[in-house]
């Protein structure tokens, strides 16, 4: 089983379970009777002191089997969850007013001992029987010193979660250092200076810095390396504790995850709404003003009105963009693909007013819709230009882990001629950074843009 689903069970379960303490309770207290004058009470109370109860598995570990892979450790567990939750229901019980005042106090205090044996016996019933399939996760360790030898003697206890030391790695930058073959009993692989390479040969998932470095340059190698994804954690000084937040502690040794997105877990799905409902709504606002500028481009340059272009989307997956035709027809017939420039001789009349304005990216609505795009993501591109800048630019290769965008940081903090380089940072700034509000700071600002033309293309 894996752990989501121990979890989704956990909860299902004790709700069933602390409600039927409840009822085995009436039922002793009442001489197997459960009068509805004193029972309707504890039904209309029965949502709010189940969250009580679940609350208190969730604040004492009863959720995270890491936390509560002993009998002891369930125990103790169970017996605050459970006096937190019975304390909240008598509370409530109490002040709730006409309708929890028939409630039988007594009742609560047979629930707790009830509960108590229910919520237990589950638990360690499932701890001789059942298993919780823990992911791999490989790791190596920067630095050989003492403490790092010291984490990964930790790291490998937990081998029943499915951590392996998959080796350390010397702290040395320096290329031409040796080091030496093993430390502690674990193997050294290499040097820091070559850590993205050593993690993808090795599969690592997961690398822990425990030994000072020049941080900021292994970050950026293994962040940026298209040929390996890893987390990265530093075992923090004081300097990284003042401007950060401790994310995991293995045996007395804390973590801080420095690699990770601060993403909301709802974000994905508020935002898929966002596009679909925004570009219904949009699409059915600017129709008009589409289909003008369509007859404008036709009475300017004729026809086609609208082109389509394959441009390369999320995980790398191609796509075709459509948009208003703004350039002569054929454009790219002698020169072959090239990027346009803020002067472009290929734009027509009407197309640069188009472009000033970004009407011409109004027809994307539609890929927004399809799922193809969202409304605030880093731009798509073409996949002769994608092929060139994966090998040129380093980590561009990143970017693809999101949808594109309609417009994005770099189209509103820059101009349109700003280099790949400069608009993959702003990319990577969004993406891992991204939320709701600066979504809609974002499309505040491409507004902006469209209503005074400020760093149109």
């Amino acid at each position: 089983m894996s752990r989501g689903r121990f979890i989704a069970l956990s909860v299902v379960v004790d709700a069933v379970l602390v409600n039927a303490g409840f009822v085995l309770a009436f039922l002793l207290r009442f001489e197997g009777q459960l009068p509805s004058f004193n029972f309707s009470a504890y039904l209309w109370l029965s949502p709010i002191l189940t969250l009580f109860y679940l609350g208190g598995a969730w604040t004492y570990g009863l959720y995270e089997p890491e936390r509560s892979d002993t009998a002891w450790a369930v125990a103790r567990g169970a017996v605050a969850a459970v006096t937190v939750g019975t304390l909240l229901t008598a509370a409530i019980a109490f002040f709730g007013g006409p309708r929890t005042a028939s409630f039988a106090r007594s009742t609560i205090l047979i629930a707790w001992v009830f509960d108590l044996i229910l919520l237990i016996s589950w638990r360690l019933v499932f701890l001789r029987f059942g298993r919780v399939s823990w992911p791999e996760q490989r790791v190596l360790i920067v630095g050989t010193g003492p403490a790092s030898v010291e984490l990964a003697q930790e790291v490998a206890q937990r081998d029943r979660w499915g951590w392996t030391v998959t080796g350390l790695i010397d702290p040395s930058t320096d290329p031409r250092h040796t080091p030496p073959p093993s430390a502690g009993g674990f193997p050294i692989l290499g040097g820091a200076h070559d850590v993205a390479r050593i993690a993808g040969e090795h599969g690592a998932s997961r690398v822990i810095v425990a030994s000072p470095i020049a941080l900021r340059e292994l970050v950026e190698s293994l962040v940026l390396a298209d040929e390996v994804r890893v987390r990265v954690d530093v075992v923090p000084e004081l300097y990284e504790i003042f401007i950060g937040t401790v994310d995991a502690i293995v045996g007395d040794v804390p973590l801080m995850e420095i690699t990770h997105a601060t993403v909301p877990r709802y974000y994905a799905t508020a935002k898929r709404l966002v596009d679909v409902l925004g570009a219904l709504v949009a699409l059915a606002v600017t129709s008009p003003v589409v289909l003008l500028a369509a007859i404008a481009v036709a009475l300017d340059d004729g026809f086609p009105m609208v082109f389509s272009q394959e441009r390369v989307g999320k995980g790398m997956r191609a796509f075709r963009i459509y948009k208003l035709r703004t350039m002569v027809e054929d454009a790219e017939a002698l020169s072959g693909p090239v990027l346009a420039d803020l002067d472009d001789g290929r734009v027509t009349r009407i197309g640069r007013f188009l472009r000033r304005f970004r009407i011409d990216e109004l027809p994307q609505l539609v890929n927004i819709i399809k799922g193809e795009m969202s409304f605030v993501g880093p731009r798509p591109e073409r996949p002769f230009f994608v092929e060139r800048l994966l090998v040129t630019t380093p980590g561009y290769r990143e970017r693809f882990s999101v949808k594109p965008g309609a417009t994005g940081l770099a189209q509103v903090s820059g101009s349109y001629a700003t280099t790949a380089e400069r608009k993959l940072k702003y990319d990577l700034i969004y993406m891992y950074h991204r939320n709701l509000a600066m979504d809609a700071q974002i499309v505040a600002e491409t507004l902006r843009v469209i209503l005074t033309g400020r760093g149109a293309r």
